[in-house]
């Protein structure tokens, strides 16, 4: 299986989201914006580009009986890592994630790609498989939060944060307030699924 293959299976093919519906808490959790779904996609892609190419290199060296449990001290390791870093140079996001930033050692999408990929494969493959992967859940939640954001509020891209006014679509008066609420993120996100897997069919 040659790299573009193996990238393009996790954007399109067996995207995490929308197709393998995996890391929903997440998905649904922090979608209520698109700045919030591509921070919470960049911070998941992270995880799992390193994840997957440290599993790789050590993969010969764990002891199956051990395998899992390996696993999970690498992928925690590296959240917090990851967790130090964004409340030490990007407090805003820290604080907008929150709880999800930590979730991510359970998210399985990455123990599940560490299992199925990175312990059978090279660290070469393995860092496209979990860039694949990672852009895969990120373009899909940015989507999942953009929609959201755009009927809800009827702008896009909207952040107090980072000081981004965002791109005014329509009026606020004719947002939505449903779709920023969690059954909103359900209604999209249902629709959301139908339309991408009826549009890879053809």
């Amino acid at each position: 299986m040659n790299n573009l293959k193996i990238f393009l299976n996790g954007v399109v093919k067996e995207n995490p989201t929308l197709v393998l519906l995996l890391g929903m808490c997440p998905t649904l959790g922090t979608t209520s914006s698109a700045i919030n779904g591509l921070s919470m996609g960049v911070a998941t892609t992270f995880v799992l580009i390193m994840s997957n190419f440290i599993i790789s290199c050590i993969k010969n060296l764990v002891p199956d009986k051990v395998r899992i449990p390996c696993y999970i001290v690498v992928i925690a390791s590296l959240v917090t890592l990851l967790q130090m870093l964004l409340q030490a140079y990007l407090p805003a996001i820290y604080a907008t994630l929150g709880l999800y930033i930590p979730l991510i050692v359970v998210n399985c999408i990455i123990l599940g790609r560490a299992e199925s990929f990175a312990a059978k494969h090279g660290p070469g493959a393995s860092i496209v498989d979990g860039l694949g992967m990672g852009i895969g859940f990120t373009w899909a939640l940015t989507l999942l939060g953009a929609v959201r954001e755009w009927l809800g509020t009827g702008i896009l891209f909207r952040s107090d944060d980072f000081g981004l006014s965002g791109w005014t679509l329509q009026g606020e008066d004719y947002g939505i307030l449903f779709f920023v609420l969690a059954p909103g993120a359900f209604l999209v996100l249902g629709y959301l699924i139908a339309l991408f897997n009826q549009s890879i069919k053809k």
